[in-house]
């Protein structure tokens, strides 16, 4: 990238007042770093503690959302693995957005598109009782949540998730991508 494309880029997440970005690799340490400095952000700026809530417990679930299924790994000796990744939050108007992307086994889509769509369908009520009923169930096996972490933000967010999926590619994988306005 030349230095005239990043200032470019600079201005483009400037414009569209993007406050947080960060692609590359997730662990643990990386995802605590990242929540101090929002939090930081969050509170210097005046957001009001209800909404800094929400925009905090829905980044959080998507970045553990990358470190558990992402399909783009790196060995770790720390963490065992380190996923593959990205996260931005941002303003639109009155509202925050989050959106979050990682890649995905192609095998997974229809499970992932299933569960996204009746979760669009669900009422405000009908999720936070989903939420209910889901934190005492048994997790489901292949999950590492039982559907908390989409339940989460759905119940934080102030429209139904929006969500697509670009084409997997050779290596079998699609780019899975999440949007929830807070």
């Amino acid at each position: 990238m030349t230095e005239q494309k990043y200032y470019e880029f600079l201005d483009y997440a400037q414009q569209r007042e993007v406050l947080f970005y960060y692609v590359g690799y997730f662990s643990q340490n990386i995802i605590s770093t990242m929540a101090e400095t929002i939090r930081l952000h969050l509170e210097t700026n005046g957001v009001p503690a209800s909404t800094r809530r929400r925009l905090f417990s829905s980044f959080v679930e998507m970045a553990q959302n990358i470190v558990h299924y992402s399909a783009a790994s790196l060995p770790s000796p720390q963490d065992g693995e380190i996923r593959y990744g990205s996260v931005c939050i941002g303003r639109e108007g009155e509202h925050y957005f989050l959106l979050c992307a990682n890649p995905v086994e192609a095998a997974e889509l229809e499970r992932l598109r299933s569960r996204l769509e009746s979760l669009s369908q669900m009422s405000l009520e009908d999720i936070k009782q989903a939420y209910k009923v889901s934190l005492r169930a048994q997790t489901p096996e292949g999950s590492k949540g039982a559907d908390l972490g989409f339940l989460t933000v759905a119940r934080d967010a102030r429209a139904p998730l929006q969500s697509s999926f670009r084409d997997s590619g050779p290596d079998g994988k699609a780019m899975f991508y999440l949007k929830a306005i807070i």
